[in-house]
């Protein structure tokens, strides 16, 4: 009984001393008043220490030391240090909607690598495996410069630069040789080439432009800023643009290093600046090379063609060159096709912007943009077509073209304006010529919906043809028909993703059929990261093409470059692209912007990578140096043509083997007229004893036999060389797809089956 009295005792006494300290000890907690309020910032900063001051007894000098933050941008509310008393009698008062603790939350990336599944915690991690090493792999990024004040690039509790290191920190304007730290550990530019053309360009024009740009490798268009922190920038905890897309924000090798080439200029980069840069890169002594730049489509010869000069000689030396395949979008215009490059295409995420259209008859339609002005209320909407000016057509007005509307006419109204995809001019243009008409809106009406956001000067936003129709519908038929278009907003999870972006440009290559590009595919739809304050002024930026999926890709290589130091950069690019997968985050088959079809090997090469796969292969398709000079000599090049490429005395051996034997790790035969033998070597990275099987999905109408069936390794690095054998079986499409995987207990390494069935024999059966 005496013992149950001094349990008693002490549990009374432990709960005094629990409330006594939830009185006396405090937190940070969040005070959300709801949206903002019409106050200046100093007004809103005092009325918060009014609030503060009551709940401190009336001591305004513990109310201002207990405050932390003043929020009132896009919403209203603030943050103090309180204890739990405090924090109830504040959610007590009428102005408060809510007081919740300062709780620890994981970091949420913006966006696209916590979408591919990197673990934004792991800044030198990835399960299972180390990654720290990064902090010894260094990437060169030939593009427009960078702006090294920028967050994603601080050098903070970064080891010193690796001794092996053998580039420069060049000066010159705004740009000093001490500009660059651990982080940016190289910086040169280039512009002889630039130069050059920039003056028989400017001779010819009677007032030619002088936009702003820095003669150093500092970043004046915001591009080259952009790629590089989506490859390598550092964490920035507070990355948006304009309020959109907030969150914490990092690159996919946050701790790799950065050389900067600058060899792109306000008109473009040039083969000779182009040359330079990666001149110096492979002796400066990079990894990876990162290249979000390349021809036109249709590609010349790869040896006519600075890109692909430069990248086979940085494979030779034993550098990645990760590119992007083009922003064309259509069929067959697949640029950088050099098979020892590796081509990125661009996806989607599962984020996008969208601003709300709502239309006089109660319709509320979901357009594209990145809009962050307010219409106050609904106004008059017309089409364009109808405010035509002068000699311009109401057809050629309806496109909104520069002085093609009539300023009475359209002052005060929304207009519907159209955009075609092969029009030059671009769409935030439309937006600058619908404002100096005096309009306050634009709905604009997409001929081909690739769900590019745009920073519109004017409440405006993008639609694709079927919310167009309703657009054109209503103002058919309602007299004084009226909308009202919102501010952007972040939507998560609205779409299945990832799909392949419109804007992507597509294969089969052109230049060499036998080789399937792209490679693979990554976000590249409407990216934040990293800007140049000269460009915009703004840090960061959103912007979309496959310039944006080609650094993902980068990161991507740069940790398995962490990984295993010596692989090769063949080795690199099969243990990303034989665990890729085809499948979107609903287990469903990719598909394409903008119709929504499924898609094919053509659009996303081998697949969406898996980050959580790549590090562990199992099996690699590697390629060495001279396995590219056999597939040089099989597409034509002859003895004197190689020697010259590799300065060596390499010769071609006759007969030539097929360009499809080239040991990549996707297999595509273009004009199969009966049947043919491909043969492939995997090289065992997984463990020493192991046994795959052959499965095999073939493509639709060809019969596929693999020999043999089975793969049983003895050792790690154990070579094993097999024979894929296709035989047209029945009629198909001109282009059908499949797959080989081989596959074991752990394992499922996967290859892109891509066959072109010649027309004539199509024709007999």
């Amino acid at each position: 009984m005496a013992h149950f009295g001094i349990t008693v005792f002490i549990f009374f006494l432990s709960l005094t001393f629990s409330r006594i300290k939830s009185c006396f000890s405090s937190q940070v907690y969040v005070v959300y008043m709801g949206s903002k309020k019409n106050y200046s910032s100093d007004e809103f900063l005092s009325q918060n220490y009014q609030i503060l001051t009551p709940i401190h007894g009336g001591c305004l000098e513990k109310a201002i030391a207990s405050h932390v933050y003043s929020y009132n941008n896009g919403f209203s509310g603030f943050a103090a240090k309180l204890t739990e008393e405090q924090a109830l009698k504040l959610a007590e008062m009428p102005e408060v909607v809510s007081v919740f603790p300062n709780q620890k939350r994981t970091l949420h990336t913006t966006h696209s690598w916590d979408f591919m599944g990197l673990n934004m915690d792991a800044e030198k991690e990835i399960s299972g495996f180390s990654t720290k090493n990064q902090e010894n792999v260094i990437i060169g990024f030939i593009d427009t410069g960078i702006w090294p004040e920028s967050p994603s690039f601080n050098d903070e509790e970064m080891p010193p630069v690796p001794s092996r290191w053998r580039g420069k920190c060049q000066a010159g304007e705004s740009f000093s040789s001490s500009t660059c730290n651990k982080k940016v550990i190289g910086a040169r530019y280039y512009m002889d080439g630039y130069e050059a053309e920039k003056k028989m360009v400017e001779e010819s024009q009677v007032n030619p432009s002088r936009n702003m740009e820095f003669k150093s490798p500092r970043d004046s268009s915001g591009h080259g800023s952009h790629t590089a922190s989506t490859a390598a920038g550092r964490f920035v905890y507070d990355m948006n643009y304009n309020g959109l897309a907030i969150g914490a924000a990092r690159g996919g090798a946050p701790i790799a290093r950065i050389a900067i080439y600058k060899a792109c200029w306000d008109s473009g980069c040039y083969d000779a600046d182009l040359l330079a840069a990666f001149n110096d890169a492979i002796e400066d002594g990079v990894d990876i090379i990162s290249l979000s730049l390349g021809p036109e489509s249709p590609q010349g010869d790869y040896f006519n063609d600075a890109i692909s000069i430069g990248s086979f000689h940085a494979m030779r030396s034993g550098i990645l060159v990760v590119s992007s395949v083009g922003n064309a979008g259509t069929r067959g215009s697949a640029t950088n096709l050099a098979p020892w490059m590796f081509t990125v295409a661009a996806s989607s995420t599962d984020r996008e912007f969208v601003s709300n259209i709502s239309l006089g008859n109660g319709e509320n339609l979901m357009g594209v943009s990145l809009n962050t002005h307010q219409m106050n209320s609904s106004v008059r909407t017309i089409d364009a077509s109808e405010v035509n000016a002068g000699y311009f057509t109401p057809y050629q007005s309806s496109y909104c073209l520069e002085s093609s509307l009539n300023t009475t006419k359209a002052r005060g109204k929304v207009l519907v304006c159209r955009h075609s995809s092969s029009s030059s001019e671009s769409r935030l243009e439309k937006s600058l010529v619908v404002k100096e008409a005096g309009a306050v809106g634009m709905i604009l009406l997409e001929e081909r919906e690739d769900g590019v956001a745009i920073p519109f000067i004017i409440p405006a936003a993008s639609i694709g043809s079927e919310a167009g129709d309703k657009v054109l519908s209503y103002l058919n038929k309602t007299r004084r028909p009226k909308s009202l278009i919102s501010p952007a907003k972040t939507v998560l999870k609205s779409q299945s993703a990832p799909r392949v972006a419109a804007f992507s440009s597509k294969g089969p290559n052109s230049l060499t059929p036998e080789i399937l590009k792209p490679d693979i595919m990554a976000p590249g739809l409407n990216i934040l990261a990293a800007w140049s304050p000269a460009a915009k002024n703004m840090k960061f930026n959103i912007i979309s093409g496959t310039s944006m999926s080609c650094p993902h890709v980068t990161g991507l290589v740069a940790l398995i470059k962490a990984v295993y130091p010596d692989w090769s950069p063949a080795a690199i690019k099969s243990a990303v692209m034989t665990t890729a997968t085809i499948l979107n985050k609903n287990h469903r088959a990719i598909t394409a912007d903008p119709l929504g079809k499924k898609a094919n090997p053509f659009a996303y090469g081998a697949g969406f990578p898996d980050p959580a796969r790549m590090l562990n292969p199992g099996l690699i398709y590697d390629t060495q140096p001279s396995d590219y000079k056999n597939f040089l000599c099989s597409i034509g090049y002859d003895n004197k043509s190689l020697q010259q490429i590799t300065g060596d005395s390499s010769q071609c051996s006759k007969p030539a083997s097929s360009a499809s034997n080239l040991n990549y790790p996707s297999i595509t035969v273009p004009n199969l007229k009966d049947s043919i033998s491909i043969t492939r070597t995997v090289t065992n990275v997984g463990k020493s004893n192991s046994i795959y099987e052959a499965v095999v999905y073939p493509p639709r109408g060809v019969n596929v036999t693999v020999i043999p069936k089975f793969l049983v390794f003895r050792s790690y690095g154990q070579k094993i060389s097999f024979t894929v054998n296709f035989r047209v079986d029945k009629s198909g499409k001109n282009y059908v797809f499949g797959s080989l995987s081989w596959k074991s207990k752990e394992f499922s390494v996967t290859s892109p089956l891509v066959v072109g069935i010649a027309a004539s024999r199509i024709g007999m059966i």
